[in-house]
């Protein structure tokens, strides 16, 4: 192990083969934004935040994501597109080549861990090639105090160098840019990209192996909070439903806005240290929360400065705008970031179809499937070449840092679920009156009300009606909501063209939902749509 008590100079890393390096270690915020504007890496924008580019990739590379196949992973990993297996002996060679790259650099060196309940701490050493990558692991990561970094013991080592290209046919990549996890030696290897949410995603996909196979614990893609009673509520949903926008809520404490885990003692904590929002289109109006945590050791990617202010509404660089910055940025936060008592699941989706309603009861068995089934909807001009709704189908809400089988964590889900008598609601935050063009968004404030009307329990003794085709229970009032918002059916025009598009979407889940089938009970297929 490095003794941490040593100087930054005297600090070494060449028992991971990086030699000669000027090392960093464990600089502050306010050093790292110092040194990325010196190094013209980044620019201070007037907010205070470090705003740089991260060049070629500006989001995750899916299919440049690999898990060392080997005799820790190879039966128990749900090995396929999403999971795409590498050689042992390749990831040596790549690894050595990478710390070699790295070796006489200037470079940076972070200890900290993930998982906020003592319990499942994961200790973590995040080595990277540029200073902004470096704050970023400090803002998303959990922040050791100076007493315990003293006997600090990284169990994980995240190795980051987004300059170093690698070579496909010589290095087993698909091409220059890789992520590849090693749990045997608990290495996140990432290289060719500066896309930082790489890094944060690299540890997430380690826990949502570690947890369920070796502590019994739930790993989540989900923001939660905490009501004064002590009642948290989880919110799952994929990007652009508004996971970390309906949990950011001023009636509730924040546990954290992205990845959780749900315990054997029914206890919910983060795994992160700080938030990674998007922030096309914010405004203090629509999202106080996030506009006001952008100050002084927040970082901007990927967005237009004109005259030191962003331009929140270009998306000229990418539509996937971020920012990063530690919890406490927010005000109204849980310490430690850990809840209990579980009382409320909500599922959001983007449903660019208009067919889902906005609120809706799941039984058990719709829980299973539609959790399986994660769906949401990209609209048109969001990637090259969509310009009709098109389905989106991500299995547990997160199916990129699922390296087991859907169905495992959907069979914990349900047990969890049950044991602890939670409430489960499908929450619509997508379009109304309409598919994407011809309706419109639904209200931010009605889906608000919504969401604490289930949270107060003021939708318990209410009269429900059931969809025709998805089966869903859907309150015919709810307190500050229009009752004919409530049935999305009766917000269309045109009800016959309602009818057909329903169907339309109906299929297109029992389709998706066909590779889950023989691993799926059957309550779980009585959950889907009847048509």
């Amino acid at each position: 192990m490095v003794d941490n008590n040593k100087t930054t100079q005297e600090f070494s890393l060449e028992n991971y083969g990086i030699k000669d390096a000027k090392i960093n270690y464990q600089l502050s915020s306010e050093e790292l934004h110092e040194i990325t504007v010196q190094k013209g890496q980044g620019v201070t924008v007037n907010s205070g935040a470090l705003a740089v580019n991260t060049g070629e990739f500006t989001g995750r590379s899916p299919k440049d994501r690999f898990i060392v196949k080997d005799d820790v992973t190879q039966d128990e990993v749900w090995w396929g597109d999403v999971n795409i297996p590498f050689d042992p002996a390749k990831f040596d060679a790549l690894y050595a080549k990478v710390v070699d790259y790295l070796s006489g650099k200037e470079i940076f060196v972070r200890d900290a861990y993930a998982c906020a309940d003592k319990s499942y701490q994961l200790n973590i050493r995040v080595i990277n090639e540029l200073p902004w990558s470096n704050m970023f692991a400090h803002n998303m990561f959990l922040r050791p105090t100076e007493e315990e970094l003293k006997d600090f013991s990284p169990e994980w080592t995240v190795v980051n160098a987004p300059n170093f290209m690698a070579d496909p046919e010589i290095d087993g990549t698909r091409q220059h840019n890789f992520a590849i996890l090693n749990f045997k030696k608990k290495i996140a290897l990432i290289g060719g990209t500066g896309y930082t949410g790489e890094i944060k995603k690299g540890i997430f996909s380690a826990l949502n192996f570690i947890l369920p196979v070796n502590k019994n614990t739930l790993p989540m893609h989900c923001s939660a909070n905490v009501g004064e009673a002590g009642d948290t509520a989880i919110f799952f949903g994929l990007s652009g439903t508004g996971k970390t926008t309906l949990s950011a809520d001023p009636e509730r404490k924040l546990i954290g806005d992205d990845e959780h885990g749900w315990t054997a003692e029914n206890k919910i904590f983060n795994f992160e240290g700080g938030c990674y929002a998007k922030v096309i289109n914010l405004s203090s109006e629509k999202e106080p929360d996030i506009y006001g945590a952008i100050k002084p050791g927040a970082i901007l990617e990927n967005v237009i400065i004109k005259d030191g202010e962003v331009d929140f509404d270009d998306t000229s660089i990418t539509q996937n705008t971020r920012v990063s910055y530690p919890i406490y940025h927010i005000n109204n936060i849980k310490e430690p970031s850990v809840g209990e008592n579980p009382k409320n699941i909500f599922f959001l989706t983007a449903d660019a179809f208009g067919v889902l309603p906005p609120i809706s009861k799941l039984t058990p068995g719709q829980a299973a499937y539609h959790f399986i089934s994660g769906y949401t909807a990209k609209v048109a001009g969001t990637e090259a070449g969509i310009t009709e709704p098109v389905p989106s189908f991500s299995a547990c809400f997160g199916a990129p840092f699922m390296p087991l089988h859907p169905t495992r964590y959907a069979e914990m889900l349900s047990h969890k679920m049950q044991e602890a008598n939670v409430n489960v609601w499908l929450i619509n935050t997508g379009w109304t009156g309409g598919p994407y063009g011809i309706g419109s968004r639904m209200k931010l404030k009605y889906t608000r009300e919504m969401i604490s009307s289930a949270l107060e329990g003021l939708l318990s003794d209410v009269e429900y009606q059931e969809h025709p085709i998805f089966g869903l229970q859907m309150p015919k009032t709810c307190p500050n909501v229009p009752n004919e918002v409530l049935n999305p059916r009766d917000t269309w025009k045109d009800k016959e063209a309602y009818d057909v598009k329903a169907k339309e979407l109906a299929l297109f889940f029992k389709n998706n939902f066909k590779k889950f089938e023989e691993y799926a009970n059957e309550e779980i297929m009585n959950g889907g749509p009847k048509a």
